[in-house]
């Protein structure tokens, strides 16, 4: 569809176009023959003519309900696909208002919102309406007392696909939201700056704005707020279910790796390869914690808000969680416990979980919810021929590696300690150059290594594992297994 001061529709891509409609504008004569910016300098975009339609929206689950909006007030709507045409511009809605945005509801046939500028007529009021009788009648969802401020104008309201009746509003400076079908508003600007929202989709149930000036931005997974309820918030502690994620190994590149911003300060922010688990707090908690299950029950990985807690193990590495009042997200980036280290970074470059369903089991003090999880194959490793079995079988191949690793790395800190207590003893300096890597460089690399070469090789991309990489464990397991015992003699584990 495109709108001049009729509409016009094209079934053939753009190849021909027929016209739909009669004038739909207030066509005012008093603003016929006025030509922008004369007579210094004659405006050639045409942005400043007046009696054009600014909005056109066909309805999600109705055909031919087909409504309209111009930029000098009138709202029109046709219900025959084109053939008829009604003018249900709200009774009480000033004239030559811009309709800057017109959402027809995703839930409902005859109800549809709009969104109403005049602040370039120096009335600086929010309008925004509701109607669900193919605009028979309207009801404003903007008194100026209900959340949004009523010198704030109002540039676009959509209805989210997932939840009726819950409203995303774009204004002058800002974002707002409602539960309840615009009765009430509440700001939702986050970090976003003030600036004026120009327009609002919802994309994969993710939240995408633009602005006049501050670039796209987008809030990701709108799952918390499709399954806040009354009841949610009213209890001390909840875990919503996760939406599922796809299992992508992904590197965001021109923003940084996996979300960190890089160098430049104005560069994309993009977000972290994961899954997006968000949890409620009616009040700050002195504890939270997360577990990751697989499908036998099994915790495959474990996260808590105590920074204090250390866990040695591979079985349950830990990563800090908020424990703040409101809604928390955490991601998990999809990846099972990494090899044990003596460092802040224990737990992590872990082997990618394979495809397939997962459990979240959160806590927060007496109270514990689980909710499933659905990790989703990344259809472009099922295009290359990488099956499911194939991914289990290279997770178990990981898994061993990763714990090959682990006695590398418990050797080489036992080695440290025993240097630490008894000095450079021959067995201890001998075992040193087998084990570790001189601090030169191009030196002669030690086993520990060779090792952890071995798991980035096979850790870092999805594939099969082959005959070499097999042999190559085999060569390297044995190798450390004779220093084991002599690590043991100079007091190691």
């Amino acid at each position: 569809y495109f709108g001049s001061q009729y509409v016009h529709r094209t079934v053939d891509e753009g190849a021909t176009w027929e016209r739909i409609s009669p004038d739909l504008t207030a066509n005012d004569p008093r603003y016929r023959a006025t030509i922008p910016g004369d007579p210094i300098t004659i405006d050639v975009t045409g942005e400043e003519l007046y009696a054009t339609l600014y909005a056109i929206r066909e309805s999600p689950i109705a055909p031919g309900v087909i409504w309209t909006g111009a930029n000098d007030g009138p709202i029109h709507v046709t219900r025959d696909n084109g053939r008829t045409w009604t003018d249900v511009t709200p009774a009480g809605l000033p004239p030559g208002g811009r309709v800057q945005s017109i959402e027809p509801s995703p839930h409902r046939a005859g109800s549809a919102y709009v969104a109403v500028l005049r602040y370039l007529l120096g009335d600086f009021q929010p309008y925004l309406y509701k109607t669900d009788d193919y605009g028979r009648t309207w009801r404003r969802l903007t008194s100026g007392s209900n959340g949004i401020p009523a010198d704030e104008p109002t540039r676009v309201v959509r209805e989210d696909p997932s939840r009726a009746g819950l409203l995303y509003a774009g204004t002058e400076f800002g974002m707002y939201l409602s539960f309840d079908d615009g009765a009430h508003w509440r700001p939702f600007q986050l970090n976003l700056p003030a600036v004026p929202v120009t327009d609002i989709t919802i994309r994969r149930q993710d939240l995408v704005l633009s602005t006049q000036g501050r670039s796209f931005w987008i809030f990701d997974d709108l799952t918390p707020l499709q399954q806040m309820t009354e009841a949610v918030a009213a209890r001390s502690a909840h875990l919503f279910t996760p939406r599922s994620a796809i299992r992508y190994r992904y590197r965001a590149g021109f923003g940084g790796i996996e979300g960190e911003r890089d160098a430049a300060a104005d560069a994309p922010v993009y977000p972290a390869a994961g899954a997006m688990i968000d949890y409620w707090l009616s009040a700050p908690a002195s504890a939270v914690s997360l577990e990751i299950l697989d499908d036998r029950g099994t915790v495959v990985r474990s996260f808590t808000s105590d920074s204090s807690r250390d866990t040695t193990t591979t079985a349950a590495a830990t990563t800090r969680l908020s424990a703040r009042i409101g809604v928390n997200r955490f991601i998990w980036d999809m990846k099972l416990a990494g090899p044990w280290t003596a460092d802040s970074l224990r737990g992590r470059n872990g082997p990618l979980a394979t495809p397939g369903a997962y459990r979240v089991r959160f806590t927060a003090g007496d109270m514990t919810e689980t909710q499933p999880l659905l990790l989703l194959a990344d259809p472009r490793v099922a295009r290359d021929g990488i099956s499911s079995a194939t991914l289990g079988e290279q997770l178990a191949y990981n898994l061993r590696v990763r714990d090959l690793v682990s006695d590398a790395n418990r050797a080489v800190v036992s080695l440290k300690a025993a240097r630490a207590r008894l000095g450079p003893t021959d067995e201890i300096v001998a075992l040193e150059r087998a084990l570790v890597t001189p601090a030169v460089r191009y030196s002669r690399p030690g086993l520990q290594a060779h090792i952890a070469y071995l798991y980035g090789m096979t850790n870092g991309a999805d594939q099969r594992i082959g005959r070499d990489a097999v042999e190559r464990y085999a060569e390297l397991r044995q190798a450390l297994d004779a220093l084991l015992p002599r690590v043991a003699g100079v007091g190691g584990p």
